[in-house]
């Protein structure tokens, strides 16, 4: 799990979100309601497909306007198993690690594959990709 991880807020501009991504060296960020609740993840695919290739302005475009959907996530104590299970179920690459309802890191397709086997690796990509 990468700690500490930094959110975006719903009402950032995509342009914004862009640039802080380029900055901290990552794929993606948490969505952040006015309410300080998580409201989802923006990747930098979702830039590029839902933004840039459907020729809209990502200096107007809201990043809580890509954060649709239901936000999916993983407790703190939660074993990589289940993690594994949890990015296969929902085909993501990354999950938003809460525990006692706060934000309190994110754990990656790659941090779960450095601990887990071979064969499992395998399994999780071949579903997450399929």
């Amino acid at each position: 799990m990468t700690p500490d991880a930094t959110c975006v807020g719903a009402d950032e501009t995509v342009l914004e979100a862009a640039k802080e991504m380029t900055e901290l060296g990552v794929g993606s960020l948490p969505v952040r309601g006015a309410d300080e609740r998580l409201e989802g993840m923006l990747t930098d695919r979702d830039i590029v497909v839902k933004v840039l290739a459907a020729g809209k302005d990502p200096a107007k475009v809201k990043a809580g306007d890509l954060a649709q959907g239901e936000v999916v996530t993983v407790d703190a104590d939660d074993e990589a198993e289940a993690i594994l299970r949890t990015m296969s179920r929902h085909k993501v690459r990354r999950l938003p690690v809460i525990e006692d309802n706060a934000l309190v890191g994110i754990v990656t397709q790659a941090d779960v594959a450095r601990t887990l086997p071979d064969p499992k690796v395998g399994d999780l990509l071949e579903a997450i990709s399929s």
